[in-house]
């Protein structure tokens, strides 16, 4: 099957705006930890203070939570067996959308523009305070559409996080 040029370039346009939609995972650990002895985790507080609303922490942590009590964890206030934080950050990139009619060569044209869009990434950590020790550590990113309503962007999140503590506990490999 033979595409024609146009074709191609609305097809490529297409997949790369996929990619900058869906959710990019990555996750990292300690493969000397016994993630089975870990039955409780608490939250600490490593973000700087002063970036977050109380809204978007409330979310996150809810979010957080709601993964970890599928993995069997229990939160508690003190004196856990984990320790978990976590970090965000914005980063702002270029979109360009370019769009033609007919050939150049045959006069046609090409024209564009260009947009901002952010990129937000969600980095968790998790600590075994008794060996002092990092054991586990998560990032998602995602594009981020603040006039999207609140409802949508909780389940974006909600998403990104199944997504992310798919890997934790880390299987381990024989």
């Amino acid at each position: 099957m033979k595409l024609s040029t146009r074709t191609t370039c609305v097809l490529i346009l297409f997949i790369m705006g996929l990619a900058a939609y869906s959710q990019d995972v990555h996750y990292n650990y300690d493969r000397g930890t016994k993630f089975a002895s870990y039955k409780t985790y608490q939250w600490v507080d490593i973000q700087e203070p002063g970036k977050m609303d109380q809204l978007m922490d409330q979310n996150i942590k809810r979010a957080i939570d709601e993964q970890l009590a599928q993995k069997g964890l229990t939160r508690v206030e003190k004196d856990a067996d984990l320790y978990l934080g976590y970090q965000t950050a914005v980063k702002e990139e270029k979109n360009v959308n370019l769009w033609g009619t007919g050939p150049r060569w045959r006069g046609g044209m090409v024209q564009g523009d260009t947009s901002t869009i952010s990129i937000g990434t969600l980095v968790v950590n998790i600590f075994d305070p008794a060996r002092k020790q990092l054991v586990w550590r998560g990032d998602a990113s995602k594009t981020l559409d603040p006039k999207t309503d609140p409802d949508k962007n909780y389940k974006n999140l909600q998403k990104a996080m199944a997504k992310l503590f798919k890997n934790y506990p880390p299987r381990v490999k024989k």
